[in-house]
């Protein structure tokens, strides 16, 4: 049994970050496949993009007031003790503010990763909408440090992009440091490359979390989860996170201000 817990630790901890790059910025962002060769844009800060993409992402949160999805969510772990695979199936239907039903359609595989971690993963998803976890999760200058990368222009694949880096500030387990990319115009958050801030568990030795956004209507939610740990004394964890058939069943027109600053940059 206590090796067993072991493999349910190294689990959950890869899906609890997973909820604070998800389900936080869930009003964010995706749609990126390859980031090209960085310009630079001198007249814009790192301050500024921030600055924008916080309001904006207030703005998008009280305008969403309701929508509906699919997700998948399949995990393979294969090592000390032995490997395990599960994959679930689930509707989502989210009610601003802090109200989501989750209803399973099919759960298969290791009983073990579907009841201890896939259901705990739901049950912390919904503890994550209370406004103290929202707090400690933000992204904004409370939380991190942003460094601007570089510029890159729209092209008629994808939009403009900024990359910025994000260093936290405290060693919080609801925090990460990596790369995010943010939509020029909508500056919201299309992908995110990062670790965990604290080592979620004693076992994992390393993670790595990639996270893309979707846009959906005047909203941007969550596409594609990737994360990959590696385990202490050997082994591997792979969790994948795919949402798919949004539907947004409520929302409020957004603010006049949307692409006020987007509209004064230099093309």
């Amino acid at each position: 049994m206590k090796n067993l817990r072991r493999s349910e630790l190294i689990c959950f901890g890869l899906l609890s970050l997973a909820i604070c790059l998800g389900e936080r910025h869930e009003l964010m962002a995706q749609e990126i496949l390859h980031m090209p060769t960085f310009r630079d844009r001198a007249c814009v800060t790192a301050e500024q993009v921030v600055q924008n993409l916080v309001r904006m992402n207030a703005e998008r949160a009280e305008a969403l007031q309701a929508y509906e999805g699919t997700r998948v969510y399949r995990l393979d772990y294969r090592g000390f003790p032995g490997s395990r695979r599960a994959e679930m199936v689930l509707r989502v239907k989210y009610r601003s503010p802090l109200t989501k039903e989750f209803t399973v359609v099919s759960a298969t595989g290791s009983k073990l990763v579907i009841e201890k971690v896939f259901q705990k993963l739901l049950q912390a998803e919904k503890e994550a909408l209370r406004e103290d976890h929202a707090r400690l999760s933000a992204l904004d200058s409370e939380n991190y440090t942003f460094k601007l990368l570089g510029f890159e222009p729209s092209t008629p694949q994808i939009g403009s992009l900024y990359a910025v880096s994000v260093e936290p500030k405290t060693k919080n387990k609801f925090l990460y440091r990596g790369t995010i990319w943010i939509d020029g115009k909508d500056f919201a958050v299309v992908r995110i490359k990062a670790e965990p801030a604290k080592n979620p568990s004693f076992w994992t030795k390393h993670s790595q979390i990639e996270h893309e956004y979707v846009k959906v209507g005047d909203f941007w939610l969550p596409a594609h989860n990737h994360s990959v740990s590696t385990v202490r004394f050997g082994g591997r964890a792979d969790l994948t996170i795919d949402y798919t058939n949004y539907e947004i069943t409520d929302a409020r027109p957004l603010g006049a201000g949307l692409h006020a600053f987007a509209e004064q940059l230099p093309k």
